[in-house]
């Protein structure tokens, strides 16, 4: 997710605050939300994908993904 729209996530929630948000508002301010918590959830999906367990006996054994497809 790029700067640009983390800081609009940032505007609305200020403004929500202050003076509260339009119905367009509030709706931009959902979906920017959920977008950020895909990335947020991929990123993880990503850097959990490379974890790497290193056993007793020195081998090196890659972590199995318990998601359910």
């Amino acid at each position: 997710m790029d700067k640009e729209k983390i800081n609009r996530i940032n505007e609305l929630y200020h403004k929500s605050k202050e003076t509260g948000l339009t119905l367009e508002e509030i709706e931009e301010q959902k979906q920017l939300r959920t977008e950020y918590r895909m990335a947020v959830i991929n990123n993880l999906s990503a850097n959990l994908d490379n974890v790497r367990i290193k056993n007793p006996d020195g081998s090196i054994s890659k972590v199995e993904s318990r998601r359910k497809h």
